[in-house]
């Protein structure tokens, strides 16, 4: 076959791939088999050395799953294909096209692959969709934006995605990778089939197996993975996860990484699909996973923004906007008020002596280590940061021992410590209350244990 002939007719970069047909139905090597000349240049400029024919495609391109898969479908089974991914290792958008051509060998079959590569993505070719690819996504995306609930909504999108998929298993695990953490967000199951790893322990220790997926994925866009052929490349790179699945009878898999703004937000996974609808699948996903990456980066951020609205930022304990909020929980009627209540003010003693005479900054280091003092000592309770150095604590059904006994742990902690210390004040009331009052009564108790210690140590007093 004279391939260069084909090939001098193209003006995009193309060339010609053939894919070796194996006995068993597999694929064996799939090869560059020629290039035009914008290709040749292209292969230059990416990899810095001379263009060769006749060369497995890996030496080449990166190695790639869902690329073989397309070079197998046109070359050996007929069907024209035309796909658009993101390369992460070019940092380039890929527009793709496979066209079947005829072989003169029975164990050869040849495609013409013609490319192009732009550095952002195209809006009008992402939505280039079948007409089935995407009322899938559009019934996603109607759900993503338009529901109040967003943990049901996101139940009820991963449900979808598991139907579609016809998987035993459907996923999306959300990732911090600045905290070095990865959480369930959703997580749908076959009815009858028992998971070696719950969701719960999967939120324990499992973030090590998340990291591994970003090499595992070697800058492809999805990894698909159809077969046991397309197993052993899970099993090359990464041999602890494969071990894993295989312990857990998988035998076909997806990875979506979903990203927003190029930060990568966690990724969904679905184990044992139905292989038959890949590409469908394959659409329906890499669309389905922007939209819902973009939902979830909102979500973060708003969950985000009202945190740090609630937040003392330089303890890390409640603020007194959230104190406030809380407090006023009581009078709304439809509050289940508790059956009593403990309330106690701590105020740090000497923070104004030493932010004046060792700086502010010794001042907030000390605010800092007596935040992480209430923190250890009422580890269950809400703890808030009422003014500048005093602190409150709502323990909430609780008994008047407990307090007291929470009490005494502070006191021995602040001792030993000697470096921090408290004036506390506590009020405790069983059956009905006004919580007005018992915050009056703890922090007058408070000022009065303040002037004890003033008393006892007037070198301390400072004004």
């Amino acid at each position: 076959m004279d391939y260069k002939s084909i090939l001098e007719n193209y003006i995009s970069k193309a060339c010609i791939m053939s894919v070796d047909i194996l006995d068993d139905g597999k694929y064996g090597n799939i090869r560059i088999v020629a290039g035009n000349k914008v290709h040749q240049d292209e292969v230059k400029r990416l990899e810095g050395k001379e263009y060769t024919e006749n060369v497995p495609y890996e030496e080449i391109f990166p190695k790639s799953l869902n690329f073989e898969d397309y070079c197998y479908r046109s070359a050996v089974l007929s069907e024209p294909h035309h796909s658009y991914i993101e390369v992460e290792d070019y940092g380039v958008w890929l527009e793709m096209y496979f066209l079947p051509l005829r072989s003169d060998k029975e164990n050869i079959g040849y495609c013409l692959y013609i490319y192009d590569a732009k550095p952002m993505a195209n809006a009008g070719i992402m939505s280039d969709v079948s007409p089935d690819i995407s009322s899938r996504v559009l019934a996603a995306c109607i759900k993503l934006h338009g529901a109040k609930n967003f943990n049901e909504c996101i139940d009820e999108v991963i449900l979808d995605i598991r139907n579609i998929c016809e998987a035993r298993r459907c996923c999306i695990v959300v990732v911090d990778e600045e905290a070095r953490e990865s959480l369930v967000l959703a997580d749908s199951m076959r009815s009858g089939y028992v998971a070696a790893r719950t969701t719960e322990s999967m939120n324990k220790g499992f973030y090590a197996t998340v990291e591994s997926w970003k090499e595992t994925l070697a800058g492809n866009a999805s990894l698909i993975i159809k077969n046991e052929q397309d197993m052993e490349v899970i099993k090359e790179r990464n041999p602890v996860w494969y071990k894993a699945l295989s312990r857990n009878g998988v035998k076909t898999l997806f990875l979506f990484p979903l990203k927003y703004n190029e930060k990568l937000v966690g990724y969904i996974w679905a184990s044992n699909f139905d292989v038959r609808h890949s590409l469908m699948i394959k659409g329906v996903m890499e669309l389905t996973a922007f939209f819902l990456a973009s939902r979830i980066a909102n979500y973060q951020m708003v969950t985000r923004l009202e945190l740090l609205s609630t937040m003392d930022i330089l303890t890390g304990t409640k603020n007194r906007n959230a104190m406030n909020n809380r407090v006023e929980e009581f009078d709304n009627p439809v509050y289940i008020v508790p059956t009593s209540i403990g309330i106690i003010f701590a105020d740090l003693n000497g923070l104004k002596k030493t932010n004046d005479c060792l700086g502010h900054a010794t001042g907030d280091r000390l605010l800092k280590k007596s935040a992480a003092i209430l923190q250890q000592v009422f580890v269950d309770e809400d703890i808030y940061r009422a003014g500048g150095d005093e602190f409150m604590i709502i323990c909430i059904n609780c008994t008047f021992e407990y307090v007291e006994d929470r009490l005494a742990s502070l006191r021995k902690i602040c001792d030993a410590d000697q470096e921090v210390s408290f004036a506390v004040g506590f009020s405790f009331r069983e059956g009905k209350f006004d919580i007005r009052e018992c915050m009056a009564e703890a922090d007058a108790k408070m000022y009065e244990d303040k002037e004890e210690y003033y008393k006892q140590y007037p070198e301390n007093r400072y004004r």
